[in-house]
């Protein structure tokens, strides 16, 4: 036996829906809960309300819930039979459920489910109890009260406020809390903490964005990206929905170019987040097509759109000015002449000489087994960058200037002036030539340019008759192969019949990428791809080639596929994602990173160096000062 359910209902447009259903079963639920084999989804009906069960003799049992009731055949009743050959009418609520007779022999039920259209049965439901009209207002005063409220409260009481609670210099005059801080999108950064109850600071006219102007206020020392000229010819045309933004913005007074573009405020304490990669690609992706005379490449992503390395290198320097140029870093023509003679190699060979005059030497300076990077190269106070070497202080640990000794007073040549050097070894020998040196420790070895080294080179000229002869053959000496001098330096060569010796200028570059800017601080440890994690001269030597530099003229400086092992675009899946803003700083500033320049203004006082012209003059720093 089954359930025949025809459902009826009507469209909008009085079109008749029927769904049909099959309940193969001799009991079926009715009422308003889902699971209901018959549901009749009204509010006057209860969840489980009837039950119709098909009993022999052809009869049906209507059964309605305790103290609830139905309608058989126009009946209100809690529990009545219909006759299924002759069919009849169940109404529940205002639905009609009409049993349709049955032919002899026919086990199935049918019964056509419909929502009754007489008025009688709606107006026996009290509907106005379930509805909200009568204590709410309507949908459209609400609107408008919402409407309202909103704009005194974030517009209204924010305007009075602001003017209110403000004297004439801008600050605020009342304590407590103040409304036009709603409109606020976020704490400032750390740098404008200071700021956070001055908002006329930098917002000065009420409804006019921040202007340039009221952040050179402060910002005195910053500089612009290049010519504005030539900034406004490489700007590029932009299409789309960008060119939409530009134009919107331009309404409101926000022109290209303006100092918020890049330095967001308003993102919480914190440093103000880097520039976007976008914003520096717009221009430098094709910046030749609309400046031809640039000598900058074309570069859009780290990853796949940047050009090699080119830094700024000293090729030669001869004359009065040193003569440098960028070079392309991995083309094996990338060379560097210093004037100095300095073979890596040969003193981080931990098996060579130097390592075990550094072992001699640990209880005075602090080496370990073998030579460090660290033991030359001092870092800047930031932490970014090294200090130049300095010959008495780096150099001097091992290689000795001392020539002559007086009582207990080692005399040692001045270095960084030739004349005075040959100036000190003809006073020397004037008053009659060195002293007998103390004698080494036994078993100490002899440091490079030590006063044994110094009186090898002088003992031949004792033996001349002459005084004068004996000064000339010292001079010749320690500018000769073998002397203190030119171990380490180009000797310029003095004029015929002279001893005007001279000495090329040295440079120590501090910086090589003068577009670029590198912080070594945080590659103190360097863990590149499928790698182990390396420190100390390890993370150094994982970039920098020097325990395999043979030569001074070794340019050690990584190529672009160095870095891209772990540094990649704005969006890589490589370790570390970077931006332009990460090692280029936007304004010009004259080779200066105005990095460098904020963390002078925080008390980091030092001076860089690019190539000094002349030498420096002598400072002694004692060793624990450079540890």
């Amino acid at each position: 036996m089954a359930f025949l359910i025809r459902t009826i209902s009507h469209s909008a447009d009085g079109r008749e829906i029927v769904r049909n259903a099959t309940i193969d079963d001799d009991l079926i639920k009715v009422g308003r809960d889902p699971i209901c084999d018959i549901r009749l989804n009204d509010l006057a009906i209860a969840l489980h309300h009837a039950s119709i069960e098909q009993l022999s003799g052809g009869r049906l049992g209507i059964s309605a819930e305790m103290g609830l009731s139905v309608e058989i055949n126009g009946s209100a009743t809690g529990f009545g039979h219909l006759n299924v050959h002759q069919g009849g009418d169940i109404r529940i609520g205002p639905f009609l459920l009409r049993v349709l007779p049955t032919a002899a022999g026919v086990d199935d039920v049918s019964i056509e489910v419909e929502r009754g259209e007489d008025d009688a049965a709606s107006e026996k439901i009290d509907v106005s109890r379930f509805a909200l009209a009568s204590v709410m207002p309507g949908k459209r005063p609400m609107a408008w009260l919402s409407v309202a409220l909103v704009l005194a409260v974030f517009l209204a009481w924010p305007i009075f406020s602001f003017y209110a609670n403000r004297g004439s210099d801008g600050a605020a005059t009342a304590q407590g809390y103040h409304a036009d801080k709603m409109w606020t999108s976020g704490p400032l950064s750390q740098g404008h903490a200071a700021l956070r109850d001055n908002c006329q600071a930098c917002h000065v006219t009420p409804f006019v964005p921040v202007q340039d102007d009221s952040c050179k206020t402060c910002h005195t020392g910053i500089h612009d990206h290049a010519d504005l000229a030539r900034l406004q010819r490489a700007n590029p045309e932009l299409g789309g929905f960008r060119r939409i933004q530009q134009n919107v913005g331009a309404f409101f007074g926000q022109g290209p170019g303006r100092c918020v573009e890049c330095h967001t405020e308003h993102e919480g304490p914190q440093e103000i987040p880097p520039t976007p990669q976008q914003f520096c690609s717009d221009c430098h992706t094709d910046l030749r097509s609309r400046l031809p005379d640039t000598r900058l490449a074309s570069a859009s992503d780290f990853e796949d759109g940047h050009p090699e390395f080119q830094p700024a290198v000293l090729i030669d320097w001869t004359g009065e000015q040193p003569n440098m140029q960028r070079v392309t870093v991995g083309t094996g023509q990338a060379r560097e002449r210093s004037n100095l003679k300095f073979p890596h190699a040969l003193h981080l060979n931990p098996r060579g000489g130097a390592a075990q005059m550094g072992r001699r030497l640990a209880s005075r300076y602090g080496f370990g087994d073998s030579l460090q990077c660290r033991d030359c190269h001092v870092p800047t106070p930031d932490g970014t960058r090294f200090q130049p070497i300095d010959m008495e202080a780096d150099c001097g640990m091992c290689h000795s200037l001392a020539f002559d000794q007086i009582g207990g007073t080692i005399r040692t040549l001045r270095h960084g002036s030739p004349a005075q050097v040959i100036g000190d070894l003809r006073a020397l020998y004037r008053a009659g030539g060195p002293e007998r040196p103390a004698e080494l420790a036994a078993g100490e070895r002899d440091r490079p340019g030590d006063v044994a080294q110094i009186r090898a080179a002088v003992q031949f000229a004792r033996a001349r008759a002459s005084l004068g002869a004996r000064a000339d053959q010292a001079i010749r000496g320690v500018f000769s192969q073998g002397g203190a001098c030119f171990d380490c330096h180009e000797i310029v060569q003095p004029p015929p019949g002279t001893l005007n010796y001279g000495i090329q200028p040295v440079a120590f570059p501090t910086r090589y990428m003068l577009h670029g800017w590198f912080d070594h601080r945080a590659h103190q440890v360097v863990q590149r791809p499928g790698q182990p994690r390396l420190d100390g001269a390890q993370a150094c030597a994982s970039c920098h080639n020097a325990p395999g530099s043979n030569q001074a003229t070794d340019l050690l400086l990584p190529d672009l596929a160095s870095c891209r092992v772990c540094h990649g675009g704005e969006a890589t899946s490589l370790p570390v994602p970077s931006t332009c803003a990460m090692c280029h700083d936007f304004h010009m500033d004259g080779g200066t990173p105005a990095m460098l320049l904020r963390q002078r203004v925080r008390g980091h006082r030092w001076e860089t160096v690019t190539i000094p012209v002349r030498p420096p003059p002598p400072q002694t720093r004692p060793p624990a000062a450079r540890r």
